[in-house]
């Protein structure tokens, strides 16, 4: 039977192409069947295998992919090429924070035009409406960063301190670590901003108020009030009072320093499990993760650090399969199949990812990392990102965080008071923005 049906497949393309050449559609056949190439700027970690399932099960698109730095430096070259109005990718990867700084230089094709929707609730919630200006699409979402507290369980056991389950408990643990080793910490302030902004945002602070489908000219600032206040200071109490360490997260002596002992704990992003992986050898099955301390008992308040999307560049001649590009390299899929664009997303890159279908899969939830000594704990992520409240950024994200960033040092060093970092920073962004031809909202 199968050899039959050969026959007749053969037979029947054999006829087809007499058929097309005797009406010189054959040429114009065969060229119309060339695959079209997609230009994509990403740099997520284990891209390339990514790209490589795309062209495999894809026929009439391929994907070209670049990377052309990470962060700022992708940035500044999609910067050149929107002002030069040529050079643009088809598709390029931006994180969510930075998605209003580009939209509103006006580069990004409505995928929803070609079939981008969130009606079906295929994306995370809170994530859909940062990639979105009212009905335009401008991006689809791949990862997010939903935070908890990751921590030595086997510290906490042994030295009978409580799991903190509020702030205020993990400043009393803070002082219970002092007790037990001097040397040792809680944790440490990074410095980062977009951690700090996400602990903000979990702390009921949202400082900025942007929306581009009433003005583009408009934007609140809020950065001093006093649920953003309440978080910085209370960082910089700790490391004033040496609770905290300062160090950044990245630095090789702090990835050392979880798993010595030396910090206790890590509250930290969905992604970060996979980082911290990376980092430990001798305490590997020692850690655990509980959602954020809360800053009212029994609350259930979330942030949020970092996430990124796909967005359709302007300057692309096929608006229709370059979304379709940005829709289907981390596809909406039942399930996570070996070897398919999440299971290299998951297992490999360790995305936290804002797929609905794919983060509500049990695959996901029951994935066990040996670190946490096989636990399983996407559960309390998961709760985190379905727990996310709404969040807008500036059109100057970049500054704002470089800002932050500064202030911050300064205060660590001594230079100045923690109290003062945010009111600083408020008044430094405020200028900027005015400066800008922005109508600021303080």
């Amino acid at each position: 039977m199968i050899k039959s049906k050969k026959r007749i497949a053969a037979f029947s393309a054999i006829a087809l192409g007499i058929i097309l050449s005797t009406t010189g559609l054959s040429a114009v056949t065969q060229a119309s069947a060339a695959p079209v190439k997609i230009k994509v700027w990403a740099w997520y970690p284990n891209f390339k295998e990514v790209v490589e399932i795309f062209n495999a099960t894809h026929s009439d698109v391929q994907v070209e992919w670049t990377n052309a730095g990470a962060g700022g430096d992708e940035y500044t070259k999609l910067k050149t090429c929107i002002k030069a109005k040529k050079g643009c990718p088809d598709v390029a990867m931006i994180e969510f924070q930075t998605l209003p700084t580009f939209a509103i230089l006006d580069p990004f094709v409505d995928m929803g035009k070609y079939g981008a929707t969130n009606k079906d609730g295929r994306y995370a919630a809170w994530a859909w409406a940062q990639s979105t200006s009212g009905t335009k699409v401008n991006a689809i979402p791949v990862d997010g960063g939903p935070m908890a507290m990751l921590y030595r369980k086997d510290l906490f056991t042994k030295n009978n301190i409580k799991v903190p389950t509020t702030w205020a408990e993990y400043k009393e643990a803070a002082v219970a670590i002092k007790k037990v080793n001097p040397d040792q910490f809680i944790g440490t302030y990074g410095n980062d901003s977009g951690w700090a902004t996400g602990l903000m945002w979990q702390g009921g602070c949202t400082p900025y108020k942007y929306n581009m489908t009433k003005s583009k000219a408009n934007v609140g600032i809020k950065l001093n009030q006093a649920s953003c206040k309440k978080v910085i200071n209370f960082w910089g109490d700790l490391v004033t009072n040496k609770l905290a360490d300062d160090k950044s997260f990245w630095a090789t002596d702090t990835g050392k320093g979880y798993d010595t002992g030396k910090y206790w704990t890590w509250v930290a992003a969905g992604w970060t499990p996979g980082y911290l992986s990376g980092q430990l050898k001798d305490t590997i099955g020692d850690w655990a993760v509980a959602p954020t301390p809360q800053w009212t008992a029994g609350a259930d308040v979330h942030g949020d650090w970092g996430g990124s999307s796909f967005t359709v560049m302007n300057q692309t001649k096929q608006p229709a399969l370059a979304t379709k590009v940005a829709m289907e390299l981390y596809p909406t899929q039942n399930k996570i199949t070996k070897g398919s664009a999440w299971d290299i997303g998951l297992n490999s890159a360790f995305l936290y990812p804002l797929v609905t279908k794919v983060e509500s899969n049990p695959e996901f939830a029951n994935y066990t990392y040996k670190i946490f000594g096989d636990a399983k704990v996407n559960p309390t992520y998961i709760h985190a990102s379905q727990k996310l409240g709404p969040f807008e950024w500036t059109p100057f994200q970049d500054f704002v965080y470089a800002t932050m960033a500064d202030e911050t040092t300064l205060a660590i060093s001594g230079k100045t008071q923690w109290s003062a970092v945010l009111d600083t920073v408020q008044a430094k962004v405020v200028a900027y923005a005015k400066k800008q031809g922005f109508k600021v909202t303080a």
